[in-house]
């Protein structure tokens, strides 16, 4: 019997902060490419994602009304939320119930948005995710809509993944399984992107954040084009 080599993680910041922020718009491949990276660099990985999606869960199972703002953000508030920290082994849990399917729901998606743009809901949850990347020792790929600016401003590595409408389309398409059509497709990564973007702009990079293009790479390519960027905010700083 064989077994596959073992993956040595590349010698970058050994000992020292290594925070590496991605932000993108939905179908990007944020979450999987970052998982990549993460598992390449030897770094924990957070979804930040998962939380919004995982408060929206409760939610909707506590029949708590998403318009009503104050009791979205108490929620997010009092809610224990217990998620995987590496790049292998993802599970979500919310009050011990296991929601790491449940959250991937087309439901779910539909209405993340009432959580994302829920200001004190935000607050609360970029607090535990600021928590996070202490506890994680500042070593870890965090991926979102608002990381380089507001979770980790100060990120050792920040950059945008983006790629066009048509491939990010496709692609959200067959993450899940080619059973949505095109129509369904179009609202939940354009139209999500339209809502979340009313508080917060993860499609243009700001100051001194790199962007990753990955219409035309595929996965492996696009992983290898983000450890460079990270390579190149060690070595050289932030974008020009």
């Amino acid at each position: 019997m064989t077994f596959p080599e073992p993956v040595i993680p590349e010698r970058i910041r050994l000992g020292k902060p290594l925070v590496v922020a991605v932000d993108g718009p939905s179908g990007s491949g944020k979450s999987s490419v970052s998982k990549a990276v993460a598992r390449r660099l030897g770094l924990a990985f957070l979804d930040t994602g998962a939380m919004y999606r995982a408060v929206t869960w409760h939610c909707l199972n506590g029949r708590i009304n998403l318009e009503n703002a104050a009791a979205v953000e108490a929620a997010a508030r009092t809610l224990n939320i217990d998620q995987s920290l590496t790049p292998d082994g993802e599970f979500v849990r919310v009050n011990g119930i296991n929601v790491t399917e449940a959250i991937r729901e087309p439901e779910i998606s539909k209405a993340v948005s009432a959580v994302a743009t829920n200001l004190g809901a935000r607050r609360e949850l970029v607090r535990r995710q600021q928590e996070t990347i202490t506890r994680c020792n500042s070593r870890i790929v965090v991926e979102g809509r608002d990381i380089t600016t507001v979770v980790a401003p100060h990120a050792e590595a920040r950059l945008i993944l983006t790629a066009s409408e048509e491939a990010r389309m496709r692609r959200r398409g067959l993450q899940l399984g080619s059973t949505q059509t095109r129509a369904q497709l179009h609202e939940q990564v354009v139209g999500r992107d339209a809502m979340d973007s009313t508080v917060v702009d993860f499609q243009r990079a700001a100051d001194g954040v790199y962007t990753v293009d990955s219409s035309a790479l595929d996965f492996e390519e696009t992983v290898d084009a983000v450890i460079n960027v990270v390579r190149l905010s060690v070595n050289e700083g932030p974008a020009a």
